[in-house]
């Protein structure tokens, strides 16, 4: 069987089981399988008839799962047989590559047990496994301490800490009547940032790719502040890519412009919209592998991409350090949004970890990480509780930050940029270093 059939049913069959459908243009219908751009065709895993059903019914993430369907596309598609050819894939292959596919093994094989466990068909799968299979580190409770004295003596100092963050919320904050023309102008603005300061070191042949071609879209009442969706498949006359890309965003979401600003550089340029771009690039050329054209969530190559995303403000300004960035209040916001990315990993932690009750999360998170009550009840609940995204991807956010920014420490951009947007190969979270 080819690496790419392998690699096709492992991602796109754990994908099914777990309700998403890669082909949906949008977030509300995706899960785990992030992209499909590669115009090969759609493997067994997602296209037998037993497929639509599962994902029609919401597979094991759904309240209650319909068992029966479930049971008719496992009775089809042989998902542990092809993440064990994925993983005799990895070690015949050695290198980096062989590395980035054992630790999609890894983490697939840990999806796989966490679906026969609400399945009621295997044992519970150990917090700590799950984190360290998308992370490659253990479970840690976050410390919001440093940031939010930081926040506090930008904002003055003194007096009731959230109740300030609370007021400066409300003194910028964006409407999302007008997002997409406000869209449009923040991604010129940092499309230009990134020219300065992240293209002089990539290699030349990203020159030509779009880093931001993306339709901010405002969705009603989704579970998610956002979504970034990308598309890939169009195609120009000449038979190469356009890089398309749309991200949703929820009309209910209350951010300022200036976490606004951070999240245009997380989701579009230099983050996540790039980083796809550029790796669809290097699979055009013949640089990188099939496995590169379907990137996932809850894995350690989502740990990449996050901590890339998460520093994504930082590079397009060229600095190190948030106390680098040149305005007081793009500071603070910038500091809001890694506070609210350590209480994901928090809101992980105290539901998984310790066992703790919504409410006692939802109020800890407000209270310590400073986030909105409507992010407090959706990282406490609907993400937090989710038995998959609450115990293998709210850790990547501040995982990856941490390590990425650790690097950008340490290393030029010269030599770290292009490792980062998989010039020296497909990487993820702990195989990157070894890249450079």
């Amino acid at each position: 069987m080819s690496l790419e059939t392998l690699v096709g049913n492992a991602i796109l069959g754990i994908d099914t089981l777990w309700g998403g459908d890669v082909l949906c243009a949008s977030g509300t219908g995706r899960f785990i399988a992030d992209s499909w751009f590669s115009d090969e065709p759609l493997p067994l895993a997602y296209t037998v008839a037993e497929a639509a059903p599962v994902r029609a019914s919401g597979g094991v993430s759904a309240k209650t799962p319909d068992a029966a369907a479930i049971g008719r596309y496992l009775a089809q598609v042989d998902i542990p047989g092809a993440i064990e050819g994925l993983k005799g894939a990895g070690a015949e292959s050695g290198g980096l590559r062989g590395e980035y596919l054992a630790g999609l093994a890894l983490c697939f094989e840990t999806m796989w047990d966490l679906a026969m466990e609400i399945l009621g068909r295997g044992a519970p799968v150990p917090y700590e496994r799950c984190v360290e299979a998308s992370t490659g580190r253990p479970p840690e409770p976050s410390d919001p301490a440093q940031k939010r004295e930081r926040v506090a003596q930008l904002l003055g100092g003194s007096g009731d800490l959230l109740a300030a963050v609370d007021a400066w919320r409300a003194r910028h904050r964006v409407s999302m009547a007008s997002i997409r023309l406000l869209g449009a102008a923040v991604i010129g603005h940092f499309d230009q940032l990134t020219a300065a300061h992240v293209v002089p070191h990539l290699p030349p042949e990203f020159a030509t790719v779009p880093r931001a071609n993306i339709q901010f879209l405002p969705i009603q009442d989704a579970w998610f502040s956002g979504s970034m969706n990308y598309l890939g498949r169009a195609r120009r006359p000449d038979g190469s890519p356009e890089y398309e890309a749309t991200y949703e965003i929820n009309a209910s979401l209350e951010t300022s412009l200036p976490e606004f600003l951070q999240l245009v550089s997380h989701e579009v340029v230099p983050g996540h919209v790039t980083t796809f771009a550029y790796l669809q690039d290097l699979y055009a050329r013949g640089e990188v592998g099939f496995e590169a054209t379907v990137l996932t969530m809850n894995t350690r190559a989502a740990a990449l991409f996050e901590g890339i995303a998460n520093n994504a403000i930082l590079m397009a300004y060229g600095v190190t350090e948030v106390d680098q960035l040149p305005d007081p209040d793009l500071q603070i916001g910038v500091l809001l949004a890694l506070l609210q990315d350590d209480a994901k990993n928090q809101s992980s932690f105290l539901t998984w970890g310790e066992g703790a009750a919504q409410a006692s999360v939802a109020e800890t998170l407000r209270r310590d990480f400073l986030v909105s009550p409507e992010r407090a009840d959706k990282l406490s609940g609907a993400w937090g509780r989710h038995p998959l995204l609450g115990r293998m991807y709210l850790p990547v956010y501040r995982s990856g930050t941490m390590r990425i920014a650790e690097l950008r420490r340490r290393y030029p951009a010269s030599r770290l940029l292009p490792a980062l947007y998989g010039a020296c190969g497909l990487v993820d979270i702990t195989t990157l270093e070894r890249a450079l």
